[in-house]
């Protein structure tokens, strides 16, 4: 009870101080903000880790600036799962310098060092230099220091097959893959460029992925996780083999619940143009997966035969390769799967628009003898004929015989309908 009443003083007084600094924004803000800095300083990493569950975006941006970059590791260690994802999803590029990440090996976890002028990048000893939207300026840096020349992400669509892995004739080691982006409104492939320069993997591109993502938390909390470069790299395919794993089990679940709908004994129009706007969207989803898995086997399969890899990483490579084979079978199934559902729904648009022609035909049917008549009827002889009666006895017996016609010439079709069925039943078990 004294702890959860501590954590709530400390929060409130958080709060307060991000509070004031927002109404005197441009003021005296730096000294607000210094008393809050000061004030995290005292604070043990799991209160903070607990405290930002109660933030907003804007606040855990503004709290997380002012944290030691020491301390950062540690309180994402302690931090919940989904906030630490939301956190490092949500940051701002509040200056060009954000659009590139860099990571070093600090005792065999992932650290990310804070780059905000060229001095700092070049005093870094990086594993990973990650760019994402990188501006001239940080492609400059990169260039100057590491002697390294990376690709705009937009001119990554436009390479020819031959030239998406390759060996330049300083060593650099050039792969070009199609990650997988997965989300609720849209399903697209985002090229990423590496480049393996030395000890240090480069990592171009024009979206957050979250793959990349993924890898960055494993690589923080698990210590041992990543030793090198070229373990780096791989562990980035065979998380995207995985990602794709997981969009293939997605595909799955919505698959089988528009089967649900497909095998119903009856569909309207509107619920079969629905079902085939669902089913075309699990088809491309499905075949960016078998193109997305087939170009992470080129880049794998390039990789082995360049021997850049040693033993143990070439066995991790088999085992990738093992897991795009299986995830092969799976987008082959559902290929079929999908082309079957498609099937059956274009079927029932069939049966009722068969239907609607059979309800025209039968209709057509049974007014040609009544027009006829109503021809007749409708002649000088008729009146000639039954100037004897009144002529609202004539009209009402012909309307009355129109009628009577129409009658026996429905009945006719249906007899003739269940006739034919009779027949087809019988020769169908007839031994």
């Amino acid at each position: 009870m004294h702890d959860n009443e501590h954590f709530k003083h400390h929060l409130l007084e958080i709060k307060n101080l991000l509070g004031r600094h927002k109404l005197i924004e441009g003021l005296v803000h730096k000294q607000n903000l210094a008393d809050l800095q000061r004030l995290l300083e005292q604070l043990d990493v799991e209160i903070i880790a607990h405290i930002f569950e109660d933030f907003s975006v804007d606040d855990r941006q503004i709290v997380w600036q002012l944290i030691r970059d020491d301390r950062k590791e540690k309180i994402l260690v302690v931090m919940s799962a989904l906030t630490r994802t939301e956190l490092l999803s949500e940051v701002k590029h509040r200056n060009p310098n954000m659009t590139i990440r860099v990571f070093d090996l600090h005792e065999g976890r992932l650290r990310q060092i804070a780059i905000e002028t060229k001095e700092d990048l070049a005093n870094a000893q990086p594993i990973w230099v990650d760019l994402v939207m990188p501006e001239e300026e940080s492609i400059a840096w990169a260039r100057d220091i590491f002697g390294v020349e990376l690709p705009n992400p937009h001119d990554l669509t436009d390479l020819e097959t031959s030239a998406r892995f390759y060996v330049e004739d300083n060593g650099e080691i050039h792969l070009h893959s199609d990650f997988l982006l997965d989300l609720k409104d849209e399903s697209r492939n985002v090229a990423v460029a590496f480049i393996l320069n030395k000890e240090t993997l480069f990592s171009v591109r024009s979206k957050e992925l979250p793959v990349f993502r993924l890898q960055r938390l494993r690589a923080r909390a698990q210590s041992g996780y990543v030793s090198e470069a070229r373990d780096l790299l791989l562990d980035l395919y065979a998380a995207e083999v995985e990602y794709s794993a997981n969009a293939l089990e997605d595909v799955y679940i919505e698959l089988e619940e528009v089967g649900r709908q497909v095998f119903k004994s009856q569909m309207t129009d509107e619920e079969a143009a629905k079902i085939l706007a669902a089913i075309a969207a699990e088809e491309d989803l499905n075949g960016r997966i078998r193109r997305n898995v087939l170009d992470t086997r080129r880049a794998l399969s390039f990789l082995m035969r360049g021997r850049f890899l040693s033993k143990t990483q070439h066995e991790e490579v088999r085992e990738i390769l093992r897991d795009i084979e299986s995830i092969d079978g799976h987008t082959a199934f559902l290929f079929n799967k999908i082309n079957f559902q498609m099937d059956a729904t274009v079927g029932f648009i069939n049966i009722n628009q068969n239907k609607d022609l059979k309800r025209l035909t039968i209709i057509s049917v049974i007014f040609m003898p009544l027009n006829l008549l109503a021809g007749v009827g409708g002649m000088s002889e008729y009146s000639m004929m039954t100037q004897g009666l009144p002529w609202e006895v004539s009209y009402a017996s012909f309307t009355i015989g129109l009628i009577i016609v129409g009658w026996v010439t429905f009945k006719g079709l249906k007899f003739f309908e269940n006739h034919q069925l009779k027949s087809l039943v019988v020769r169908k078990y007839k031994p």
